[in-house]
């Protein structure tokens, strides 16, 4: 789905490319955010010093960031500090669940000034009022990264999110416990029966198994979430024959290469197994790089094993600073959100994180080219899946999600678990509509 996205979104990596922005005037005509767009001179690609937005007196700004991507904002938060006298304060809350919070918090006057979630979230944050439109740095916004990546994080034509990583998850194995990782869900089975120890904790593959960003894989050789490219809310292909023939191979591979419910996996117990070498492989996405190498591991990422005899598409997506509409400091937001998404800022999250740039020129930087385990994340890319921005894709986690548990946990039939999560999206959907 959607192969020609993937293509380009590789391609513009690696290419260095300028887009034109569109008129200032225009987005704050058509987001009716005039009240909010600041007053200083409006800034050339350079972004030059003299050029930046003048912050709020007294500003200081709380951000929102998930735990394993914290050690690159609390770098450049330094920096920032350090640079304009800025206070930077944290809340470790997981780029998913951001919009979600936000919803409630914003309003209140509790949300974070600047949140960071993925682009399918931009949908429901642009609808609901809760970000600004990136308007005083969208040329350089628009001039630095790839265009796909802009794309991303716009909606309606006008950009909202500052750009910072482009990622998928792919394969991660330890190479002193399998020396070549395995191109096919039955040669994982295979090695599985012989390294598993559950008494000992030893396990042949782990992935988060009850979240659907992850297991979106076992949907994806022979169905999709939505029609026309992730843009079509009336046409759900979730519960496709293919899709249930995957979902069902997906709940027999708890007996065969991992008997642990899903509630008994996530990101701290996979990384503590596969740092301490009881974990072999296991699926996950760059930000876990950082992790990894810093804990000595030599390993290696490769794409997903095939699945039933196909390729295994995971969901790709990207990353973006987004500037609370309900801040008290939209400028020095809007600051920092630049700041934090230069070349050099992205260039730094890459050493840091692994994260990989969405900016054109540090995507072709030697160190980012030149990296083997980029590499294996790019590959996973050719075949990877952009994640819907329709607002309707926030309807599709939860009930899909349990569909997925119910599948893996108590064994309950995979058509009837994808029939029913199906209809609580079309309804969830259809009330969306109707309250419009």
């Amino acid at each position: 789905m959607k192969k020609w996205f993937v293509m380009s979104l590789i391609t513009a990596l690696f290419i260095v490319s300028a887009c034109g922005g569109t008129n200032k005037a225009e987005n704050t005509e058509k987001t009716g955010n005039a009240t909010n767009a600041p007053t200083n001179n409006t800034p050339t690609n350079e972004g030059t010093a003299s050029e930046e937005i003048v912050p709020e007196e007294g500003a200081s700004l709380l951000i929102w960031e998930s735990k394993e991507e914290r050690p690159f904002v609390e770098a450049i938060a330094k920096e920032f500090t350090a640079k304009y006298g800025i206070e930077i304060k944290f809340e470790e809350i997981g780029a998913g669940d951001q919009v979600n919070k936000l919803v409630t918090d914003g309003p209140a006057g509790l949300g974070a000034d600047v949140v960071l979630f993925p682009h399918d979230n931009l949908g429901k944050a642009v609808t609901a009022g809760l970000v600004l439109p990136n308007d005083y740095y969208e040329e350089q916004s628009r001039s630095a990264n790839s265009e796909i990546a802009v794309n991303a994080v716009s909606y309606d034509g006008v950009l909202y999110g500052y750009p910072r990583s482009v990622e998928t998850y792919a394969l991660f194995y330890n190479k002193a416990l399998i020396k070549e990782a395995p191109k096919t869900f039955e040669e994982v089975v295979a090695f599985s029966k012989t390294f598993n120890d559950t008494k000992n904790n030893k396990y042949g593959l782990m992935w988060d198994v009850g979240n659907f960003y992850f297991s979106y894989p076992f949907i994806s050789t022979g169905g999709y979430v939505y029609g026309d490219n992730g843009q079509n809310k009336d046409d759900i292909g979730l519960n496709t024959e293919g899709a249930i023939a995957g979902l069902k191979y997906y709940g027999s591979l708890k007996d065969s290469i991992l008997p642990l419910n899903s509630g008994d996996i996530n990101y701290d117990i996979k990384k503590g197994l596969f740092i301490g070498g009881t974990l072999a492989m296991d699926i996950n996405g760059p930000w876990t790089i950082g992790d990894y190498r810093n804990a000595g591991i030599d390993f290696g990422v490769a794409p997903l094993p095939s699945i039933n005899g196909q390729p295994a598409s995971s969901f790709s997506g990207i990353k973006a600073w987004y500037v609370n509409s309900f801040s008290k400091y939209p400028n020095a937001a809007r600051l920092f959100s630049y700041y934090a998404s230069t070349k050099e800022a992205q260039l730094k999250n890459f050493e840091l994180t692994g994260a990989i740039p969405a900016n054109t020129e540090a995507a072709a930087d030697p160190t980012v080219q030149g990296n083997e385990v980029v590499k294996g994340f790019l590959e996973q890319f050719n075949q990877s899946t952009p994640m819907p921005s329709i607002p309707e894709m926030g309807n599709v986690w939860t009930p899909i999600g349990a569909a997925f548990a119910d599948v893996w946990n108590s064994g309950k039939d995979a058509k009837a678990a994808l029939d029913n999560a199906v209809q609580q999206i079309k309804d969830a959907n259809n009330g969306a509509a109707a309250s419009k």
